[in-house]
């Protein structure tokens, strides 16, 4: 029982480039896609965050001024 692999000519170099992962190509849609859907999720957090100081800020005047 030895750490050394059994086929010396395999490691994780050799095995990630194997034809499947050389024949793929990067989708610039998918890519434009996925950013625009993460700048609404971004856009929506930020309002969500923004809604809630207000609120919090509101609610503090209020109990202020009674």
């Amino acid at each position: 029982m030895s750490v050394q692999p059994e086929n010396k000519e395999s490691n994780y170099y050799t095995a990630s480039r194997n034809s499947e992962t050389l024949n793929r190509r990067v989708n610039v849609n998918d890519l434009v896609s996925k950013m625009n859907e993460n700048k609404a999720k971004e856009k929506k957090n930020s309002m969500i965050l923004g809604a809630a100081a207000i609120s919090a800020v509101t609610v503090f005047g209020i109990i202020l001024t009674l």
